[in-house]
């Protein structure tokens, strides 16, 4: 008989407990959290390695004894960025000065007197300053750069008539790389770059020398952005 109480009793609190449940507030799925995206903003400096091959067109008494310098160049440089308010655009300035072992030679009679002299073109130093323009795909950046080139130009007579001399070479350089951040603060990265340094006047041996020089490097480098609050 108490048997039939309880399971009665059971059965008629079945809706209501169904009620009850219906009532009870529902958790809401918590939000999900926005991790913010990779901000390429900040000033930068890092160091770079690299090989150069250029190109030297000299002419000397209507001859023209070309060279094609090339060698390995090393060095550091430094920039700002700053990417535009949610933009994938990136903007940006940096220098950059390395030290180069370029050279090249090409034997030449141009000389009067000392036939099979050689002139040789070197570089000891490179730099530049160029703007850049990049597009961020977060922690990736394509970019294009483009500015002002220096180098330390030295054309060298070598043989029977010797003599050398120098001077500071100015150009324009464009180009362009794809940079990768490895981690919040540092950097890795790849670039092309194309230099012409104009032409300019030398007097080795005596003799009057004009010379014209191109550049191609490919750079190898490794960055540390520091922290900003942009």
């Amino acid at each position: 008989m108490f048997r039939r109480f309880w399971l009665s009793s059971a059965i008629a609190l079945l809706p209501a407990g169904a009620a009850f449940a219906a009532d009870m507030p529902v958790a809401e799925p918590a939000a999900p959290v926005t991790v913010p995206s990779f901000s390429w903003s900040g000033a930068y400096v890092g160091a770079q390695v690299g090989y150069d091959w250029m190109d030297a067109d000299n002419r000397v008494n209507g001859f023209k004894p070309g060279s094609k310098p090339d060698g390995f160049t090393a060095g550091g440089f430094a920039g700002l960025n700053y990417q535009l308010d949610n933009s994938p655009l990136v903007l940006g300035v940096e220098a950059d000065l390395n030290y180069s072992d370029a050279k090249g030679a090409s034997r030449t009679r141009a000389i009067t007197g000392a036939p099979n002299v050689k002139i040789q073109n070197s570089f000891d130093w490179t730099g530049a300053v160029r703007g850049r323009v990049g597009y961020a795909f977060d922690r990736f950046l394509v970019y294009g750069a483009g500015g002002v080139a220096f180098a330390d130009h030295d054309v060298k007579a070598k043989g029977a008539a010797g003599g050398s001399d120098d001077t500071i070479a100015v150009g324009w350089t464009i180009g362009g790389g794809v940079e990768a951040a490895l981690t919040d603060n540092v950097t890795a990265r790849v670039e092309y770059r194309y230099s012409d340094f104009g032409t300019d006047s030398f007097s080795v041996a005596n003799t009057r020398v004009k010379s014209d020089v191109t550049d191609n490097r490919v750079m190898l480098g490794l960055g540390y952005k520091f922290s900003t609050g942009w």
